[in-house]
């Protein structure tokens, strides 16, 4: 007879900030890819080599360096880091990008001493670009020599990592084992433009000091990827160049692989699940341009698909968006997105509410609320647009924000 997994005495405990966990270095600097002198390049990097996971982009035009790491991790499984640029995506640059993707990937693992292929690599910024080889090799030189561990290793990563984002998204959770180990988990991401899923215009790098069965560690991220990255909205446009990966180094020293079953195992789902969610909804409060928060609740659809589609129909409409910008509470062009989705809608049934302020009662206004009232909810930075479809027991939840002038200006070149 199977008994139930030990609950944990040691809730999992998340912070914003960048403490690596143990065995991980890292650090980020600027190469002068960018013409503005911000930082541009990052490496996080292992003592040990690491079990790695990862979810990459859908989109059939992807980058150079997509295709190197899903490569790697398929057929290794393991690396002892990552190397990344920013301001140049590696995208649709052909076989001499893929070349210096590899270069890349090998020019890193000879600069911290370890085999070329055990190195990942991410880009981001421009399509069509090539590498500037010529800046990324003193570039990649430079932090092999500046690694460092801990929380100051950790922010330069994240911030190494940064392309119109206005500020870099990390966090950290701590949790312990069923052995007593104590363990980290540490998360920094980056993205604010081409946000919608699958996944979005993002990179994303799960550290854990933890070891960790690879199998149920990547089911779990499949699982948590789904939940957080695949459900933010920015502008609706999926990139080239999206990756997440979830790295375990073991370096904690816990006794038993951590799988489900096994003391502690709940606790790193919960801290990989927290970390995912917030960096995600960091991604959207700081989409290009934007100045409201929004949470799409969709529930009472006939399935949790018809739910999902109905939430990203409203918050990938770019008149429901610009209404939220103008701080307008247009309920009718949230009507109008549900109608076209690929959800079953019946108008008559449908219930739409503000922040607990009902608008729509059975498809038309409710007649409770004034516009006055709706108008001061979304004044707010953030506000929750609850949509009951009455049609069944589907829910699903996309986080969104609105479209400001700002965003045209920042896209139009």
């Amino acid at each position: 007879m199977k008994t139930a997994p030990k609950k944990s005495n040691h809730p999992t405990q998340l912070a914003p900030r960048a403490i690596l966990p143990q065995g991980w270095l890292g650090t980020g600097l600027a190469a002068a890819l960018k013409a503005s002198g911000a930082p541009d390049m990052a490496m996080v990097f292992s003592e040990r080599p690491a079990d790695a996971v990862a979810t990459f982009t859908t989109n059939q035009v992807c980058a150079a360096t997509v295709r190197l790491d899903r490569d790697r991790i398929e057929r290794l499984g393991m690396t002892h880091g990552v190397v990344v640029n920013s301001g140049q995506a590696n995208a649709c640059t052909g076989k001499p990008g893929l070349a210096d993707a590899a270069e890349m990937a090998a020019y890193a693992g000879k600069a911290t001493g370890v085999a070329p292929e055990m190195f990942l690599v991410c880009s981001t910024g421009r399509i069509g670009i090539r590498l500037d080889m010529a800046k990324i090799r003193p570039g990649i030189d430079r932090l092999a020599a500046a690694l460092q561990g801990g929380e100051a290793g950790g922010k330069a990563a994240a911030t190494g990592i940064l392309t119109t984002d206005t500020r870099p998204k990390h966090y950290t959770a701590t949790f312990t084992t069923g052995d007593g180990t104590r363990c980290r988990v540490t998360g920094f991401a980056k993205g604010a433009g081409m946000i919608q899923p699958n996944m979005a215009t993002m990179l994303a790098f799960i550290l854990t000091d933890a070891k960790v069965r690879r199998g149920p560690m990547q089911k779990l991220f499949r699982e948590a990827v789904a939940n957080s990255f695949n459900r933010i909205t920015v502008d609706g446009d999926e990139s080239t160049n999206d990756s997440a990966f979830l790295l375990a180094n073991g370096a904690a020293g816990n006794a038993e692989a951590l799988r489900p079953g096994v003391p502690g195992w709940e606790d790193f789902a919960t801290a990989v699940r927290a970390i995912t969610r917030e960096l995600a909804k960091d991604m959207v409060r700081d989409g290009e341009g934007a100045a409201k928060f929004v949470t799409v609740q969709v529930t009472g659809a006939r399935s949790a698909a018809d739910a999902e589609a109905a939430a990203r129909a409203v918050g990938n409409s770019l008149l429901v968006k610009t209404s939220w910008a103008g701080g307008a509470p247009n309920w009718g062009r949230v009507m109008d997105a549900l109608g076209y989705s690929a959800a079953k809608v019946v108008e008559e049934k449908v219930d739409i509410a503000y922040d607990g302020l009902q608008a729509v009662a059975g498809g038309t206004w409710a007649g409770k609320t004034t516009e006055a009232a709706l108008r001061k909810v979304l004044a707010g930075k953030e506000f929750t647009l609850a949509i009951d479809l009455h049609l069944g027991r589907g829910a699903a939840e996309v986080f969104a924000c609105d479209c400001t002038e700002a965003y045209v200006q920042i896209n139009r070149d």
